[in-house]
């Protein structure tokens, strides 16, 4: 106990050096850049949690949004705080604006736990990038509860999914029976076809992916069913087709295997054509889905050694690319895209008088 207490002692000294240190040091570059991107995220996602919980019928399930609702309710106060205490002005993000209460329900009860609980995965990658990037002991302190939340939330998510029959987790594969060393370069490459069988973390990602896409097929049908323009309807359609031809791709190899590819989440898109959300917020949140999927694709190429599932992920990675670039011109086109911090532009400035 007395170890403890000491340990917790030297703890807070270094903390109080650190915030006399920091007293008024301004923000850095990576931390305007993560507050804008995450305040916009959580503004975004509360507006689905609104529109879930005017319809979700589970009572486990309305516990499980309002704590999410809650969650990020928080966020944004602490980060208001932190943007009012240096002046900055606070981001428009997305509200009760665009959100319509009397729309019928879009998802279904499982989808709203699937999507919260990847919502609540893609944050622990966001938030724990943003913590290991901060220096601001404000900052950090916000990220590193910020990671907590986002735990929270992600085991109540994989409970209530495993609880209500819906499986999401990778599939099982044999316990090594001794200690192994490659001794030939085909673990990374195939010769004459032969390839070998995929490793635990392959699956992992594989499986990571096709969630990711799976989920983002859900949201683009969605989207398409009740978008005020062609033109969007367009686009979410072609996103809803990249989706389901990335999860054809990345289950074939999962197959190929011998191995299950996880289920569609198509049957859990109601038939309504009622926008529950605006055209700004589902062509931000198809942003968002882009930028998680890019994301996804690069942690697994780092984690991957198989050089055709390699090659196989830059392509698809190139795919949402360009996809996501038709919908970034769009947000631009159409006035909905806030301007992130960026660098004083130099040029601009000395050609002023």
């Amino acid at each position: 106990m007395e170890t403890k207490n000491k340990l917790s002692q030297e703890d807070e000294h270094v903390i109080n050096e650190m915030k006399a240190h920091q007293q008024n040091k301004k923000l850095t570059a990576s931390e305007l850049g993560d507050l804008f991107a995450n305040y916009l995220g959580d503004s975004l996602i509360m507006c689905i949690y609104k529109h879930h919980l005017q319809v979700v019928e589970d009572d486990e399930v309305r516990d499980f949004i309002q704590l999410s609702l809650d969650t990020s309710k928080k966020h944004l106060a602490m980060i208001q705080e932190i943007y009012t205490k240096e002046n900055i002005p606070v981001p428009v993000g997305f509200g009760e604006q665009d959100v319509r209460k009397d729309a019928p329900r879009l998802f279904s009860d499982m989808f709203m736990i699937f999507y919260t609980t990847e919502m609540a995965r893609a944050g622990l990658q966001t938030y724990g990038s943003a913590f290991s990037s901060s220096a601001r002991h404000d900052v950090i302190d916000y990220f590193d509860m910020c990671i907590q939340d986002s735990i929270k939330i992600y085991k109540k998510g994989l409970y209530l999914m495993l609880s209500k029959g819906m499986d999401f987790v990778p599939p099982t594969i044999p316990y090594p029976k001794q200690v192994d060393y490659v001794e030939d370069q085909s673990f990374i490459s195939f010769i004459a076809g032969k390839k070998r069988p995929l490793t635990g973390l392959e699956i992992k990602h594989l499986q990571i992916n096709i969630n990711t896409n799976t989920l983002g097929k859900a949201l683009m049908l969605a989207f398409g069913q009740v978008a005020s323009s062609e033109k969007l309807r367009d686009n979410f359609k072609e996103g809803a087709e990249l989706a389901d031809k990335q999860i054809k791709q990345l289950g074939d190899i999962l197959i190929s295997e011998n191995l299950p590819s996880p289920k569609l989440l198509d049957a859990h898109v109601t038939d309504s054509t009622i926008p529950p959300f605006t055209d700004k917020l589902m062509m931000y949140h198809t942003s968002l889905s882009n930028a998680i999927g890019i994301q996804n694709y690069g942690l697994a190429v780092s984690k991957i050694m198989r050089h055709d599932i390699h090659a196989q992920f830059a392509t698809l990675t190139g795919e949402i690319s360009k996809y996501g670039n038709k919908g970034m011109n769009i947000l631009i086109n159409e006035g909905w895209l806030e301007e992130p911090p960026t660098a004083a532009d130099r040029e601009s400035l000395s050609k002023k008088k």
